[in-house]
């Protein structure tokens, strides 16, 4: 018996669309299509500022714009990375 292609995850635009989707055999779903995702969980308490070239600030906020998350996040993402690769 030949083996089913896999699924992949169309785009789901309502709640209704999402619960049909997952109302169905999902065990040809092609996993290798997702990406890693982490929340933010922690509660943001303290308040830094900081002076930052103008190109600098720019082309954070392309980037940040690029991947569709606000500027400060990406900051953020930036600094815990540096930490967690030196600890």
């Amino acid at each position: 018996m030949p083996k089913p292609s896999p699924k992949s995850v169309p785009v789901l635009t309502t709640d209704q669309a999402a619960e049909d989707f997952l109302d169905q055999d999902l065990s040809t779903l092609d996993f290798s299509q997702f990406k890693p995702m982490r929340f933010e969980t922690l509660p943001k308490s303290a308040r830094i500022t900081m002076r930052l070239p103008e190109p600098l600030i720019a082309a954070l906020k392309a980037q940040a714009k690029a991947r569709g998350i606000p500027y400060q996040r990406l900051i953020r993402e930036a600094l815990e990375r540096a930490l967690d690769e030196n600890p």
